[in-house]
């Protein structure tokens, strides 16, 4: 059973509009008040991260001991958590001001004394968020697949496609993590 083209149309339009989205979130120049802290979104973000990883080295595990079941549940949990994130980091975005890595007087900006104490870590933060913005918005495609094709039995396909989908999904998940670590003093 092949995938229909409206299937297709709905992933690849799915997977084009969270990004694109994110980024206009990210620019716009007014930002409505939220009526709690919102800046306690990112730990809780890193929380669900945490939580993805280690419900996809569940699956792992699941899936090489052949715990079928397992594999299913540990990887609907992975899903529903990244769904839960991606709409929390969407509200996130909507409220809150871009936070700047080495910010410490907290004014928006970034100035030479705050570089130099922000020292050479500031490129570490700079490389782990860059790969983890970029595979993150291609991993979506990959794991929609991945799932379409596990709920519609095309076993083979599924396994072929898991194999990377899983390295990508678990990088962007531990990455999420450790951005928040790098960058929550500055929140």
């Amino acid at each position: 059973m092949e995938l229909n083209n409206r299937l297709k149309k709905t992933i690849i339009s799915v997977s084009i509009f969270i990004p694109l989205l994110v980024c206009v979130l990210i620019v716009l120049p007014y930002r409505p008040k939220a009526g709690f802290d919102i800046y306690v979104l990112p730990f809780f973000h890193a929380i669900l991260n945490a939580a993805t990883s280690i419900l996809l080295l569940v699956s792992l595990y699941a899936i090489k001991n052949k715990n079928i079941a397992l594999h299913k549940r540990a990887n609907l949990m992975a899903l529903s958590l990244s769904i839960l994130f991606l709409i929390s980091y969407v509200v996130y975005h909507l409220f809150a001001t871009v936070v700047k890595y080495g910010d410490y007087n907290k004014d928006g900006i970034v100035g030479a004394a705050e570089k130099i104490l922000a020292g050479n870590l500031q490129y570490v933060y700079y490389v782990v968020l860059l790969t983890h913005i970029l595979l993150a918005m291609i991993v979506v495609p990959f794991v929609l697949y991945s799932f379409i094709y596990a709920l519609s039995n095309q076993i083979e396909k599924h396994k072929r496609l898991s194999k990377f989908t899983w390295a990508l999904w678990f990088y962007v998940s531990v990455t999420g993590v450790l951005v928040y670590f790098m960058i929550h003093q500055f929140y």
